[in-house]
């Protein structure tokens, strides 16, 4: 192995050896299934940091499980994207003066296919990087032939069984696109508006009611009138009318207990049209649903001529004019509103009426909620089951046709009279029709939701229609891993759609992760500037790069130069390279069960040290154990020093803890077990342990003892945290597997390490611990009294009982040369000791006689300096937190910090004048 461990040299060689040999393939027939279906991003995308965290997760468990023997299959593919995908290719044809319309569909789909061919694997290059392991070979897009039937045979069957209709009805309409739009491309965020206070007047002439709304254009559209049925305010009007203003339509007032009484005037305008609520309320009513709006968000030929084309903004400024002529605006409050965006074209979504294709969904959801609530499916962790009931129990038909060209086609077929006909394709519904040739069939111009297809990704992707072998062994497949921002979108839909088709569960268990945010809690964006590249972190990227790739081209110049002096004071030397190791074990620390993390690059440091720190510790086992026995040939006898039965005992025990946490989903702690014994037991004690055994006179058989455990536990050890941080485990494995008599090809095919009980020796494990708690104690000694670690000390010991007695026996050699001991006293009279420094193992003293140690007045003025310094420190920091006007105007986290400095400065202040009262005692 080279001295110095550099990921570079060894992630690609690695990723290329496993892919070429096969070795993310399913290929133990006769083992037990465990199946993976990864989330398809979209293959316009690239990799973010909630693409390599949940990826991360997803390949730790598979190769968990590859190597405790199960058939593992990691299904990888990519989703079409619908409108982001076309949105792509639309703007490469503006950039050239065109639109999809000049090429036409086939054409235009072609270019879509020539673009997805040329750069649409970006994403799946990407999380190579991360070395994910699923099998390529069976990798799937949403349009490839085999979906596509899937997707037509579910949307017939789904229709025959009249659970998919076409009907008229509200959706988010995006006024750009062209398009209806899901709620999950549709992005709400706070904006200042205004509330407008209008006069109605009443048609019998007795006066006026006033309305408050945030959207003036829409009152062409009302269609009554609403009050809370208890306001005894507007009691007596009830059932009376109104003249629509500017319109001169009569509507009526109504009651309805949805309108809040507290909210404006307590009387709400309802367009049905235009808004999801009035809609829900005019279904109640028996209200017309009057359009007025274009697919442009213009006003149509439904309202009065004066404002027919005019674009909505321009539509609302004229009717403010024109209410104020008449005296009819009573008054305009700034208000803030939520206003809904949609994600990709950033125009405000206008809910519109139109004719779309759903699903009728409620008989598909009864049996979806049933799976959860009878355990055959388990959300980890288990609070996510209300959110999951919440959105079911309350489940609205789905939309799933969208007016873009990009996608599935939808499998209708209308006639000239209109008539619909749905089949697999025009041939069968001509058969199926008994249609003559003559009769004209123009197929649906729509396509299928993004979603839909993806609904049906656990199945679809196995082969389903057909009974495929794949699809009859990894089906229901074992667990999904995603985000809870898509529990309703695709996790429910998915469990609806595999319920109906496969009359089985997609999965068995539904792992919910949180989101990856900034160091300071923050959602990572774009526009904040806060965006972190997995693949910049594992390579590394020079300041100058990092702030160009935040301040993007079309960013408005003032917010780029606020994030590139941000960027600046962040990173003033860039991003270090970090390698994919040491960011793969970031993320499984931080991946507690449902929490949003923070990443914070500081634990990417500290476990980029931690690989140093395995690969050094993996070079000086093969510097001591290469060329000499390790026990390989287990007819010769060994002796196993305590160190080693302490070892083994303790791997024992972390292989139980392990398994444990991965079994739970919990990763951090799985992360944090092999850490602590990695860094703490097996580097800083068990190798310095070993090292009295290689170095002195010890017998042969006790030093073949020692090797063999310093290279059956290593090696286990890499075993053990492989999952997580593959790349560095195999290439120290290939070194150390020999050693420790394993032959295999790579270390992803070894067995997973298994807890043998047998092996633990309790009386090993209290006796080390003793040897500890010793040296631990001397050594803060030393750190305490700045004594220097070359000075080896006299020790003193007192009150001893048996155990003692004959640990102390049994390990001097171990003493004395992991503390740096001259000699080891037992003292029959404590009362005769000298000033002694003092630390306790158990009841027993260790005195360390501080005369000639220390210069007594020396040390003194230097911790009465440190105390000042201290007391200052303090002073400071306590008047600023009793400053009320800090603590109200300071950010919190600025407050937090500073009360968590003073809590520092306290506990550091005590332990220095604790130190100083006991040199001045000596």
């Amino acid at each position: 192995m080279e001295k110095h461990f550099d990921p570079n040299t060894i992630e690609t060689k690695w990723y290329q050896t496993w892919e070429n040999q096969g070795y993310f393939k399913a290929q133990k027939p006769d083992a037990d299934p465990y199946c993976i279906m990864i989330p398809p991003p979209n293959v316009t995308g690239s990799l973010h940091m909630g693409h390599a965290f949940q990826d991360t997760i997803m390949d730790t468990l598979i190769r968990y499980n590859r190597m405790k023997g199960n058939d593992t299959l990691w299904q990888p593919g990519t989703d079409h994207a619908g409108i982001a995908t076309q949105m792509v290719v639309e703007r490469q044809l503006a950039a050239q003066g065109l639109t999809r319309h000049d090429l036409g569909r086939e054409k235009f789909i072609d270019k879509i296919w020539e673009w997805k061919e040329e750069s649409g694997g970006t994403i799946t290059k990407q999380l190579r990087r991360m070395g994910a392991s699923p099998d390529w070979s069976r990798e799937r897009f949403t349009m490839d032939d085999g979906l596509s039937d899937a997707v037509k045979e579910v949307f017939v069957k789904l229709y025959e069984e009249d659970l998919i209709y076409r009907g008229k009805r509200l959706v988010n309409w995006d006024p750009i696109l062209h398009t209806a739009v899901s709620d999950l491309e549709v992005v709400s965020e706070e904006e200042q508006g205004n509330l407008w206070h209008m006069r109605y007047p009443l048609t019998d002439g007795s006066g006026h009611l006033v309305v408050a709304t945030t959207r003036p254009e829409t009152m062409l559209g009302d269609q009554a009138v609403a009050v809370h049925p208890d306001d005894e305010r507007y009691q007596h009007l009830i059932g009376k009318t109104i003249t629509l203003p500017l319109v001169g339509r009569e509507i009526p007032i109504i009651a309805d207990d949805y309108v809040d009484l507290e909210f404006g005037t307590g009387c709400v305008k309802i367009t049905p049209a235009h808004d999801f609520n009035d809609y829900e309320m005019g279904k109640r009513h028996d209200l017309p649903m009057l359009n007025i709006f274009t697919i442009d968000a213009a006003i149509n030929d439904e309202a009065p001529e004066k404002y027919q084309g005019l674009d909505r903004y321009e539509a609302r400024k004229q009717i403010i004019s024109d209410l104020e002529e008449l005296g009819l605006m009573e008054d305009i409050k700034p208000h803030t509103l939520m206003v809904p965006r949609g994600d990709r074209s950033h125009a405000v979504i206008e809910p519109f009426l139109t004719d779309q294709w759903y699903v009728a969904v409620q008989e598909l959801a009864k049996p979806a909620i049933d799976a959860v609530k009878n355990g055959d499916i388990e959300f980890v962790p288990k609070n996510w089951e209300n959110t999951y009931f919440e959105w079911m129990n309350n489940i609205q038909d789905w939309c799933i046709s969208r007016q873009i060209w990009w996608g599935h086609r939808i499998p209708a077929w209308y006639d000239n009279n209109g008539k619909v006909y749905v089949g697999r394709d025009e041939a069968e519904v001509r058969e199926k029709n008994n249609l003559a040739t003559d009769i004209v069939l123009s197929q649906d111009n729509d396509v299928l939701d993004t979603w839909f297809s993806s609904a049906l990704w656990t199945f679809s992707t196995l082969g389903w229609p057909e009974k495929t072998p794949e699809l009859e062994k990894f089906h229901p497949t074992s667990v999904l891993v995603t985000g809870f921002d898509i529990i309703f979108f695709w996790v429910a839909r998915m469990i609806m759609m595999g319920l109906k088709f496969t009359g089985e569960v997609p999965f068995k268990q539904i792992y919910v992760h949180g989101l990856v945010r900034d160091g300071e809690g923050q959602k990572m964006s774009k526009s904040k500037g806060n965006v972190l590249d997995p693949i910049d972190l594992i390579d590394g990227i020079e300041l100058e790069d990092l702030v160009a790739k935040r301040t993007y081209g079309m960013m408005q110049p003032e917010k780029a130069a606020k994030i590139e002096k941000s960027t600046r004071k962040q990173f003033p030397d860039g991003i270090p390279a970090f390698g994919t190791d040491a960011i793969r074990f970031t993320f499984a620390s931080l991946a507690s069960t449902g929490r949003d993390i923070r990443f914070d690059l500081n634990r990417a440091e500290g476990y980029r040290n931690f690989c140093n720190k395995l690969w050094n510790a993996t070079r000086y086992v093969l510097m001591n154990t290469e060329g000499f026995d390790t026990g390989v040939d287990e007819s010769l006898e060994v002796e196993l020093s305590l160190a080693d039965r302490w070892i083994t005992s303790r791997l024992q025990e972390v292989e139980s803890e392990v398994a444990k946490h991965f079994e739970n989903y919990r990763f951090d702690l799985a992360a944090t077990t092999l850490y602590e014994f990695t860094w703490n037991e097996y580097c800083d004690w068990y190798l310095e342990l070993a090292k009295p055994i290689l170095n002195k006179d010890s017998s042969d058989n006790a030093k073949r003892g020692t090797r063999k455990t310093l290279v059956r536990v290593l090696e286990a050890l890499l075993r053990l945290l492989h999952p997580i941080i593959p790349f560095i485990t195999e290439e120290a494995w290939q070194a150390v597997g020999p050693l420790a008599g394993q032959h295999g090809n790579t270390i992803m095919l070894e067995p997973y390490p298994q807890a043998d009980e047998s092996k633990i020796d309790s009386a090993a494990i209290a006796e080390l611990e003793w040897v500890k708690q010793f040296i631990v104690g001397v050594r803060k000694i030393r750190s305490e009294m700045d004594i220097a670690p070359s000075k080896a000390l006299e020790v003193l010991l007192a009150g001893l009982n048996d155990n003692d007695q004959a640990w102390l026996n049994n390990n001097r050699v171990y003493l004395q040369t992991l503390a740096k001991l001259e000699s080891i006293t037992v003292l029959e009279d404590e009362a005769s000791a000298p000033e002694s420094a003092v630390a306790l193992v158990g009841e027993m003293k260790v005195l360390i006689p501080m005369a000639g140690l220390i210069d007594k007045d020396a040390e003194l003025a230097r911790l009465a300096k440190e105390i000042a310094k201290l007391q200052g420190e303090i002073k400071r920091l306590s008047g600023k937190l009793n400053n009320a006007g800090f603590v109200a105007k300071a950010p919190e986290d600025v407050v937090a910090n500073e009360r968590k400095k003073l809590s520092d400065y306290e506990i550091a202040l005590n332990n220095l004048e604790a130190q100083h009262d006991k040199i001045q005692q000596l």
